[in-house]
């Protein structure tokens, strides 16, 4: 197919690209691996031994685990690579 400027499956490698991209990154977010920490990372608070039982490897308590949740949450939907159309405007 043909894609103007574009060379012959640009758009498939960019499909890829994205979604590589977006795979690494949640495998490095992916959870906790290993013995859990009887005392939380950040603030030193006791983690609930029903929660290490829950998550093996878990190194924070709720709050701080919430707390970096919601700094993680800013992430958007937007191409980065550029499409052609975004490059015409």
């Amino acid at each position: 197919m043909a894609g103007g400027w574009a060379k012959d499956g640009a758009v498939s490698e960019q499909i890829e690209a994205s979604i590589n991209d977006e795979l690494a990154r949640l495998k490095a977010q992916r959870g906790p691996v290993g013995d859990s920490l009887a005392y939380c990372a950040e603030c030193g608070e006791e983690i609930p031994e029903a929660r290490r039982a829950a998550i093996p490897g878990v190194k924070l308590c709720v709050d701080c685990a919430n707390e970096r949740d919601a700094k993680n949450r800013g992430r958007g939907g937007i191409n980065r690579r550029a499409s052609k159309d975004s490059q015409l405007k």
